[in-house]
């Protein structure tokens, strides 16, 4: 009779829980003031039909067209906000001689960026430029010295940048939003006269968001990948207009020697070189001074003759080459200072 009633109290403690989790419950989904966290919306099933969802996958998957990749350095990126510019960086030089620096993690964090999401792209051979003392040093010690040159290279800076924190709290429940807002300014500039020919501002945002519900859930701190994140969308909308920019830049390469009637040119496959392109050889125009602007200009080449690529050496983008034949033309040996090689227009087009 004892473990009747014993038990039967049990039973109504379990229900009185239940009944008042489910009292808060109701309380906390259907209360007025009541702070949420936002839910991501329902997977919905595909309403195209066969042959649209078809001819969407083969418009996805079409060839593109050949490019040739241009060279691109990423230069400085700095900080013109006035977030985390007072962070200071202690050095030990080899003579156990400490010295302080200031560093700029956002500078570095967006070029770290950028040159990820070029890469990504796999248009371009991307060469560091911000780091030139360390790589200069390595290549003393290494006994190879020398820089690859680039057809173009990009500056940029980090112009705004804030980070908030909002909070909502109703009845035994709470949420907090995080926000990350940057705002980026990208430049290229012309390697031979130093002059800026493109440059567009992106902003980005990026939002994390916690909740807490009767003391479950989670109390998450400062997300420090909001500052990555926020950084990348502010400079992933405006990359294609900036990829489209470099790529309107003529690609050249120059040749290495000719000899009995054979071409050896810099560039091979990872510049999107093939066996059996054919290539237009140039002789460079007369470079005068622009009165208007005062810069350096270069009057219209003129094709003298065309190549065709039949094999390719080298180990990295400093070392490779191609072997062309000659198809149509001549190729002066004793004047190949004054001759570049393009795409034919017809690919370029």
């Amino acid at each position: 009779m004892l473990n009747h009633r014993f038990a039967s109290r049990r039973q109504q403690s379990h229900f009185g829980r239940k009944g008042l989790l489910a009292i808060v419950a109701s309380v906390l989904c259907f209360g007025a003031g009541c702070a949420t966290v936002e839910r991501p919306p329902k997977a919905r099933a595909n309403q195209a039909s066969i042959e649209e969802q078809r001819a969407a996958q083969q418009a996805a998957t079409a060839v593109v067209e050949k490019t040739y990749k241009r060279k691109v350095a990423i230069g400085r990126f700095s900080n013109e906000s006035n977030y985390g510019k007072g962070l200071l960086l202690r050095r030990t030089n080899n003579s156990g001689q400490t010295s302080t620096a200031r560093v700029d993690p956002l500078g570095q964090q967006a070029s770290d960026v950028l040159s990820t999401l070029l890469l990504r792209s796999g248009r371009f051979l991307i060469f560091e430029r911000p780091d030139l003392g360390v790589i200069k040093a390595e290549q003393e010690l290494s006994g190879k010295e020398g820089l690859v040159g680039v057809d173009a290279m990009i500056v940029g800076s980090i112009t705004e940048f804030g980070r908030s924190t909002e909070g909502k709290t109703g009845f035994l429940s709470s949420t907090k939003r995080q926000r990350v807002r940057a705002k980026v300014n990208l430049r290229l500039v012309d390697t031979t006269s130093g002059r800026v020919f493109y440059a567009a501002d992106g902003v980005g945002e990026a939002i994390a968001e916690s909740g807490e519900i009767a003391g479950f859930g989670s109390r998450a701190g400062y997300d420090s990948t909001l500052n990555e994140k926020a950084i990348s969308a502010a400079i992933s909308s405006v990359l294609d207009e900036l990829i489209g920019e470099l790529e309107l830049r003529t690609w050249r390469t120059y040749f290495l020697s000719v000899e009995d009637g054979v071409a050896f040119i810099g560039g091979g496959k990872r510049q999107a070189i093939g066996i059996g392109d054919e290539l237009v050889v140039m002789r460079a125009g007369k470079t005068i001074k622009n009165p208007q602007t005062g810069l350096p200009i270069e009057l219209p080449g003129t094709e003298i003759a065309r190549l065709r690529v039949d094999s390719q050496f080298g180990d990295d983008e400093a070392s490779e080459g191609s072997v062309c034949s000659i198809v149509s033309g001549t190729v002066p040996s004793a004047d190949l200072e004054k001759l570049y090689i393009v795409e034919p227009k017809e690919m370029s087009e």
